[in-house]
């Protein structure tokens, strides 16, 4: 049967929310993406892409810093992990190789971002329009004492090998997650220890050392500008149960502490 066209919206709804579609969506080859234009906390507008695979029941979220720092998040809720990635242009007059690559890698919750189905579901009326997200959420402050190795990292997450390529040999993890994860049976293999907690103490950090060559605790940061953190529900006389109505935004921002072995791979890290 013919599916009617939608009706145009009001032109006063034109630059309106986000919101997930109700109507049954067809599956698709390739993951939907969404591209929202964000405001950063600076201030400056940059375009988001949010990508949305329902067969692996993943999200993947880019965006560009105005520095020109590509920022990667991945959330696989099969495997309850989420994946922190930045390429950070490097300073070639310091003795910097044309970019320097980082990842992080720590557990998923429950909540922290809205499912992969409702992800894909998302359209926006206006494509144009800045979003600002209607919730900022705390700073959080993680202590990366752990490495992944590369080669195994699979078997923590399939999407490790593809979203952290360039950072083989910088992908970072705590122990508290390691021992989650070794207690759901992913291999010691995958995970090797940096510096002991006692040795990382006593380091420097990184914005206090004058060697490049000297190790030192590094630290990183970014922020999550705008995402999808919860559903909203809506409430009708014509249905007995609230129904999936749209989302609310979030922003938040994540520190990174971690062991370097020369402050060569950390000279972002410039304040005390």
């Amino acid at each position: 049967a013919a599916v009617p066209a939608p009706r145009p919206a009001p032109a006063r709804a034109a630059a309106g929310p986000l919101r997930a579609e109700r109507c049954a969506v067809s599956l698709r080859q390739v993951p939907e993406e969404l591209r929202v234009r964000v405001r950063l906390p600076d201030g400056l507008v940059t375009e988001e892409s949010l990508q949305a695979d329902s067969d692996a029941d993943s999200i993947s979220l880019e965006l560009r810093k105005p520095d020109g720092t590509l920022v990667s998040f991945t959330a696989d809720f099969k495997k309850d992990v989420k994946i922190f990635r930045a390429l950070i242009l490097g300073e070639l007059e310091k003795g910097q190789s044309q970019f320097q690559a980082l990842c992080f890698v720590t557990q998923l919750h429950h909540n922290e971002i809205i499912p992969s189905e409702a992800m894909a579901k998302l359209r926006q009326k206006n494509p144009r329009a800045v979003r600002q997200a209607e919730e900022v959420r705390g700073l959080e402050q993680l202590h990366m004492d752990m490495t992944v190795n590369f080669s195994q990292g699979a078997l923590l997450s399939p999407h490790l090998h593809n979203v952290c390529a360039e950072a083989a040999d910088a992908i970072y993890a705590r122990q508290e997650d390691v021992r989650v994860w070794l207690d759901r049976g992913v291999d010691s293999s995958v995970f090797e220890a940096l510096p002991k907690t006692s040795e990382q103490a006593e380091l420097p950090r990184c914005s206090q050392v004058g060697d490049p060559g000297k190790p030192c605790a590094c630290r990183y940061g970014l922020s999550l500008a705008w995402y999808p953190c919860m559903l909203k529900y809506c409430h009708s006389r014509d249905r007995p149960a609230p129904y999936k109505c749209g989302i609310r935004s979030c922003r938040k921002t994540y520190s990174f502490d971690f062991y370097v072995p020369q402050k060569q791979l950390c000279l972002w890290d410039e304040d005390p």
